[in-house]
């Protein structure tokens, strides 16, 4: 099965995803540039999240130029990053709403934790699927970005029941990590295309 089908449907969760945080995003009651000092962490967890969602539907993007065929293993864990991800306008807005309390703050790290997991899950069905010369797995190493993230949000995770700024900090530290597509992966592009 190619692989436009699942890359267009991803493109339009995603959408949604952003659509729903946007509209979580409510005016003040207030008429003067002061009302908005109080949605001061709505804004900043829906930026943040932004990024993240931003960063997903990057790297997903890059990851499919190197996957020419997909199946339903890899349909089934796109859709399990898809579920995780999904849950990310919830955990935003109530981290939001509480202006970063620990319970919501450990909670959005969860929802991140997982969504990662997801990715781990999805990019080994792709690497299984592509083989013992998996193109992926060639261009992608050994991924440490991959291997420390998930160590990050889990001490954020604890560090939200402690000191709710530190998770914040954390969660943005793995944010910054991926902001810049895997050039490991893009000269992998350039390189698969240039092959007859």
């Amino acid at each position: 099965m190619e692989r436009e089908r699942l890359t267009a449907f991803t493109d339009g969760v995603l959408a949604i995803i952003i659509t729903i945080m946007v509209l979580e995003l409510r005016p003040p009651h207030g008429a003067r540039f002061e009302d908005l000092v109080g949605l001061t962490p709505v804004f900043l967890s829906y930026v943040l999240s932004f990024v993240y969602v931003g960063i997903y539907w990057n790297n997903h993007h890059h990851f499919f130029q190197l996957v020419r065929q997909v199946d339903g293993a890899i349909l089934w864990a796109n859709l399990h990053l898809l579920f995780w991800l999904s849950m990310v306008p919830f955990t935003t807005a109530w981290m939001g709403e509480n202006h970063f309390a620990p319970a919501p703050t450990a909670l959005y790290g969860v929802s991140l934790l997982m969504a990662a997991v997801a990715w781990t899950v999805m990019q080994s069905v792709i690497f299984r699927k592509q083989g013992d010369h998996s193109v992926l797995r060639e261009a992608l190493g050994r991924d440490l970005k991959a291997k420390i993230s998930p160590l990050i949000y889990l001490a954020g995770i604890g560090l939200a029941f402690v000191w709710a700024p530190g998770a914040a900090i954390a969660y943005l530290a793995v944010a910054l990590m991926w902001l810049v597509p895997d050039r490991r992966v893009e000269r992998h592009i350039v390189a698969h295309h240039a092959q007859p």
